[in-house]
């Protein structure tokens, strides 16, 4: 019982870290379990994801798909505050240019917005609402499945490139900006799990064309992994806070092209 009140303790301060949703001040806070909490990204992923599901649904219900789409993501993106999309940004900024390292790096602390970041954000999040309206237009149930196993599934991406690297960033910044640093091969097993948890249900609630989709899906939020380990290594030598915001855009996108792929066209 109380290692289960524990990890229920670490769900609520990956909860408050990432979203805007209340967390009673009891829970109380430990810098140890700042790390420990990672396991439970994926979770924290599920609770956006049904949020704007529901959202999406509602919205499907009265506006064409195109509309219904944009809504789901603007309410995983209120809240959220942006969190990941603005790391998208700073490490589109960052590294879409020809810098060294400390270069990017310091272009990532800054809080305006470049040239880089505002196409790199206008292109995620323009891809993920056609993904989201082509399947609303399918079936908007399918959509709503898609969006949240999405945003689950795709948390686990900043978790193992927690495992698969080291820090890259300035320490210093990380101290000032809580940041969970590392994880370990249990915490890595428990985001997995979660990601099984967010299938399973899946393929409940979305039938053949879940079916279909999700090895394909994996597989993308995989690819991006295996990517952004590269590309980190070279650039940075590691991972920074930005990096990994980037890293659950870039699988959630990658997740969401999948289902249209191969969901959308065994639903049709």
């Amino acid at each position: 019982m109380r290692t289960l009140a524990h990890e229920a303790r670490l769900f609520l301060i990956a909860l408050q870290f990432f979203t805007r949703v209340p967390i009673p001040a009891r829970v109380g806070f430990e810098p140890a379990w700042l790390q420990d909490c990672a396991r439970h990204f994926p979770a924290v992923g599920l609770v956006v994801g049904a949020f704007g599901a529901a959202a999406l649904l509602g919205a499907a219900a009265l506006w064409p798909p195109a509309i219904a789409a944009g809504l789901g993501i603007a309410a995983t993106v209120w809240l959220t505050g942006g969190f990941h999309e603005d790391g998208l940004a700073d490490t589109c900024d960052g590294l879409g240019g020809a810098v060294s390292r400390a270069r990017a790096l310091e272009i990532m602390k800054d809080s305006r917005l470049g040239s880089y970041g505002a196409l790199g954000l206008l292109l995620v999040l323009g891809l993920k609402a056609a993904a989201l309206a082509a399947l609303v237009a399918r079936s908007p149930l399918l959509a709503a499945v898609a969006l949240a196993w999405g945003h689950g599934a795709s948390r686990c991406a900043p978790v193992l490139l927690m495992r698969l690297l080291p820090y890259g960033g300035d320490p210093e910044h990380a101290k000032a900006k809580p940041l969970a640093l590392q994880v370990s091969a249990t915490g890595v097993a428990v985001a997995l799990g979660w990601v099984a948890l967010a299938s399973a249900a899946a393929l409940a609630l979305g039938g053949a064309p879940a079916a279909a989709a999700l090895p394909w899906a994996l597989a993308a939020i995989a690819a991006v992994v295996l990517w952004m380990r590269r590309w980190l290594h070279r650039r940075l030598g590691g991972f920074t806070g930005d990096t990994l915001g980037a890293a659950q855009q870039l699988g959630e996108l990658a997740a969401l092209l999948a289902w249209v792929a191969v969901a959308g066209r065994a639903h049709g």
